[in-house]
């Protein structure tokens, strides 16, 4: 398989758009499987080395460093949680009002900055979910601090198109937020419904296309689409982004034409 296709790349830093089903780095338990970052020491060495990871199953960026000291400077704001993320989602379901209810002192004053009218904050401890292994589950408190900050991008019928900030990086964190809040992320094998599906037939009436119709999307509808740090050259805040994957486009524009929310 060939390395991602790179998105940026300065004497620095580079970073790749890595696609839905690849690892970024080798399975803990299935040392056989190809990942990202094997490839990439493979064809640009061992010098280059991420500085954070994305689940096999989200698209989206990755971003990587190309010598220690950039290593360093960018990893220390991973650590201080300085790093500024987005990602996009569709979600089965409509969020409740109940979400946008306003925030007791304490979580307001932590924010980096003040909620706008159309996003909610998920504020909810993890911990690994014992019963079943490799994956998250959320607790009330005594777990890992975990916080997201969701923006409600669009609503369609039944489903939603929501933008999401984590404001810390536990494993799973996006997926079991959004799961808690009634929001589970489509496609999702760990934390869905196990039933949705999204079909151009459910979203068409007369719809006359094959008997074997594919989903308009079939894989996690999770995507890694922007990452803000300080540069470790110029030491100046610094954006990479990258677009949806053709999937996400096409069943969005499905669902804007025949599933736009009443």
């Amino acid at each position: 398989m060939p390395i991602p296709p790179v998105i940026f790349e300065d004497d620095t830093l580079i970073a790749f758009d890595k696609p839905s089903g690849m690892l970024v780095a080798p399975d803990r338990w299935d040392k056989t499987r190809e990942n990202l970052m094997g490839l990439v020491h493979d064809k640009m060495g061992h010098e280059v080395a991420n500085v954070h990871r994305i689940d096999a199953d989200t698209s989206g960026l990755l971003l990587c460093t190309k010598n220690k000291t950039a290593l360093d400077y960018v990893s220390g704001q991973f650590q201080s949680k300085t790093v500024g993320k987005i990602y996009h989602a569709i979600c089965v379901g409509l969020p409740a009002p109940e979400l946008f209810a306003p925030l007791d002192e304490d979580e307001a004053e932590d924010l980096p900055a003040p909620l706008e009218a159309d996003e909610f904050l998920i504020n909810r401890d993890l911990i690994e979910d014992e019963a079943n292994l490799g994956r998250m589950r959320t607790i009330r408190k005594k777990g890992k601090a975990s916080q997201t900050i969701v923006r409600v991008l669009e609503r369609f019928e039944r489903f939603t198109f929501v933008e999401c900030r984590p404001l810390t990086g536990r494993t799973h964190q996006i997926r079991v937020h959004l799961q808690f809040c009634g929001l589970p992320i489509l496609n999702d094998p760990f934390y869905g419904d196990g039933v949705t599906t999204l079909l151009l037939s459910q979203l068409k009436r007369g719809y006359k296309g094959r008997a074997d119709e594919k989903p308009l999307i079939g894989r996690l509808a999770l995507h890694a689409s922007a990452i803000t740090i300080k540069h470790p050259v110029t030491k100046l805040p610094f954006t990479i982004s990258t677009g949806l994957p053709n999937e996400f486009e096409v069943a969005l524009k499905y669902l804007r034409k025949f599933a736009s929310a009443r």
